[in-house]
């Protein structure tokens, strides 16, 4: 009687046991709880950019491609970045939010008077400007933005492979890039060779190419400090695989930086 009582308590309990893990197979599992070591926290970013490409004249297609490649930059170097075609970001309470502000590709008139003041007491406040490309396609009428940007844009030949010189080793937009850089891309003649009134940092090699009018001196990337501020200037970016490449990419986001004064 005792070893019927055993065989049936053995049984109940196998059949229990076996229940318990039918059931458990059966549940979805559970995550696994994350690592605290996993979360990786958001760093603030140290400083804001503003991307202005209002366009009065020529359009240059690129200048999506140019917007994405500094957000990009601004997530891989700790800035941040809001990009804009409205002329009213233009105004004291708007611009004191950035430590610089881009002009990518603009063309034309593209700001008023009380607009200009406001950039003006931006820039002499200690604020940063990087144009590219087309920025000396800008502003012809407004001497101070003249001298801001150092020259004004005279003409180009058709889109080509040229060499580049680099000049400068101490400025860190350019003291990456190889001695002599090749690549291809709208190469800017200017009315005014800006050599003597900013620092040049590389040229353009007129032999490499045609369609150079700078009688072989010809400035082609440039900074200086101007009224207070910082200004930046690369004539490259007019196609839009400038802003895919890696070269390119480095040293715009490094003339950035050297316009907030952060490198």
């Amino acid at each position: 009687m005792k070893i019927a009582r055993m065989y049936w308590r053995l049984a109940h309990w196998s059949f229990i046991l076996a229940t318990i893990a039918c059931s458990a197979s059966t549940q979805p599992a559970l995550p696994a709880p994350s690592s605290p070591s996993a979360v990786t926290p958001a760093v603030p970013p140290s400083f804001s950019v503003l991307v202005f490409s209002r366009t009065e004249g020529f359009r240059h297609d690129s200048i999506p491609a140019g917007v994405s490649a500094i957000r990009q930059l601004g997530q891989q170097r700790g800035f941040a970045v809001d990009a804009t075609e409205d002329v009213g970001t233009f105004a004291d309470e708007v611009l004191i939010q950035y430590k610089v502000v881009v002009f990518l590709s603009t063309t034309g008139d593209v700001l008023n008077t009380a607009q200009q003041a406001a950039f003006e007491r931006y820039i002499r406040a200690g604020g940063g400007f990087v144009g590219i490309h087309s920025a000396t396609d800008t502003e012809y009428d407004w001497p101070f933005y003249g001298a801001l940007v150092g020259a004004y844009f005279a003409g180009h030949p058709d889109i080509q492979t040229a060499t580049v010189q680099v000049d400068s080793s101490v400025n860190a937009s350019t003291a990456s890039l190889p001695r002599l850089w090749i690549r291809k891309d709208e190469w800017y003649n200017f009315q005014k060779n800006p050599r003597g009134s900013v620092d040049v940092l590389a040229t353009f090699d007129e032999r490499s190419s045609s369609g150079g009018t700078m009688a072989g001196d010809h400035p082609i990337v440039w900074s200086h400090t101007y009224e207070g501020g910082r200004a930046w200037y690369t004539a490259g970016g007019h196609t839009t695989e400038s802003y895919s490449e890696p070269l390119f990419v480095d040293h715009l986001g490094k003339g950035i930086l050297w316009a907030a004064g952060a490198i």
